[in-house]
């Protein structure tokens, strides 16, 4: 199986042959295998040339760059193997139909609602009572179906995301770690922190799997289509922040592997340090890569589940299936 790399030392990115090797300040060489490279993430500052460029597009290995506070900058991929003008007149399509738009928007929703009350689910069962959560967000999911604009489609899932982040102060023992409120760019408290650092990750692993499609990224459903960079990830990754990225920061919390000393404070907010993001990044990688039992007793990767979700998209949108939101299982 192919691995993620993550990189947070800074220096050169060089080619020797057929592997790479990164070069730090200190002369130091790291060598990098590419027959095991499935996407690289690079946290540090680091130089390439074109050769690196080259290499990796004819590798078919995507490098992802983020910024010293852990926000998503951009993507190097090799997009000219998957590029097709056919689906980005497909996807407009969608997206100008209002009807058929909202079907899919609606459908991110409905997948983000069952899995967000699958969570509360399971650690009410484990003696953490979300019950009066889980009854409000029903309240509010029987409406998404009503909705007849983005707008108000919109609003409902906003509230029932208030009310589903309002269960982690219940779930989260930790007294450091408390909610709050939802707060971004920068977030407030730690657990903000936690929280847009796993979505980002989650974000950008829903754009590798969307690269490895005909979908153009840029074109979404629930989220507007404007002069941000990307969307369709967003939505893809709606369904699947409560069992991937709330799962795990409960875990790291309540198991106390992430501690307030894995934070720094910039003006007017905080961010994980590089002990912390390691910290996270190791946890990440270990449950995207756990192999579950999905339906028909498959056994799969969260990681190949989020390629799944994007070309049950993809045969949507030309008319083969129906889509139906990735729902956990247990």
């Amino acid at each position: 199986m192919k691995k993620n790399i993550y990189i947070f030392s800074s220096g050169e990115l060089h080619r020797k042959q057929n592997t790479l090797y990164l070069e730090t300040k200190d002369g130091k060489r790291k060598f990098l295998p590419v027959e095991n490279i499935e996407e690289i993430f690079v946290f540090g500052e680091i130089s390439i040339n074109k050769k690196i460029l080259e290499f990796l597009s004819q590798k078919e290995i995507i490098m992802h760059y983020y910024s010293h506070y852990g926000y998503y900058m951009g993507s190097f991929y090799p997009r000219e193997h998957y590029n097709s003008g056919y689906m980005v007149i497909k996807q407009a399509e969608y997206y100008i139909d209002l009807e058929k738009r909202l079907f899919l928007a609606r459908s991110f929703v409905k997948g983000a609602c069952v899995n967000a009350k699958k969570v509360l689910n399971y650690y009410t069962n484990r003696g953490y009572d979300c019950s009066n959560e889980i009854e409000r967000i029903e309240e509010l999911e029987v409406k998404i179906e009503e909705q007849k604009n983005i707008e108000s489609l919109m609003a409902i899932e906003g509230n029932i995301k208030d009310i589903y982040y309002r269960a982690f102060d219940i779930i989260i023992k930790n007294k450091d770690f408390r909610f709050e409120a939802r707060t971004r760019r920068p977030p407030k408290n730690r657990l903000n922190a936690l929280i847009s650092f796993g979505n980002v990750l989650l974000y950008t692993e829903v754009l590798s799997a969307i690269y490895r499609t005909h979908l153009d990224p840029r074109i979404g459903f629930l989220h507007t289509a404007n002069f941000r960079r990307f969307s369709l990830n967003l939505d893809i990754a709606e369904p699947f922040k409560p069992v991937i990225v709330d799962r795990l920061i409960f875990s790291l919390l309540n198991k106390n592997i992430i501690q307030k000393n894995d934070f720094d404070r910039i003006t007017h907010g905080l961010y994980l340090n590089d002990r912390g993001k390691k910290k996270f990044l190791q946890e990440y990688d270990k449950k995207i890569t756990t192999v579950i039992t999905e339906r028909e007793n498959r056994k799969r990767t969260y990681r190949s589940i989020l390629r799944i979700e994007a070309y049950k998209i993809e045969k949507h949108i030309i008319g083969d299936k129906q889509y139906k939101p990735y729902t956990a299982k247990w």
